[in-house]
């Protein structure tokens, strides 16, 4: 029997980095694997990221934004916080999972011109794709 892994990712909204993780996750780890991600607030699901998942090629169009408490009592595998804000806001989370941490910056808060803003999407979205791919050949 093939026991399926189970990854959640931690960001401060869960509208913009953590979905990016999650959705690169998915299409990276091995068949079966699960993976959720979360916020320690709730902010929605961040069009600017679904454009710019959807430029690299994958849907993150039907993801929700969730709150970690959603998922308290759940037996996670690896928990992934993709900011400081989450790691520090998120040390109550009961789990034996191996906790990982990377601060990617956040591309919701630039402020510029319109080029300016895509290129930090795209350079967040690129900073993620990297570490998940090297991840999933890791962990998953």
């Amino acid at each position: 029997m093939i026991l399926k892994k189970k990854v959640l990712v931690l960001c401060t909204g869960n509208s913009c980095r953590s979905q990016m993780a999650e959705g690169y996750l998915k299409a990276f780890a091995s068949k079966g694997t699960i993976v959720l991600s979360a916020g320690v607030e709730v902010h929605g699901l961040n069009q600017k990221a679904v454009q710019i998942m959807k430029d690299d090629g994958i849907d993150i169009s039907s993801n929700t934004s969730n709150n970690v408490d959603e998922y308290i009592g759940l037996d996670f595998d690896f928990i992934i916080t993709v900011c400081d804000n989450a790691k520090e806001r998120c040390p109550y989370f009961d789990s034996d999972a191996i906790k990982f941490h990377y601060s990617f910056p956040d591309p919701s808060k630039v402020i510029g011109s319109k080029n300016d803003i895509n290129d930090c999407f795209k350079s967040t979205r690129d900073l993620i794709k990297i570490y998940c791919k090297e991840f999933s050949s890791a962990y998953l």
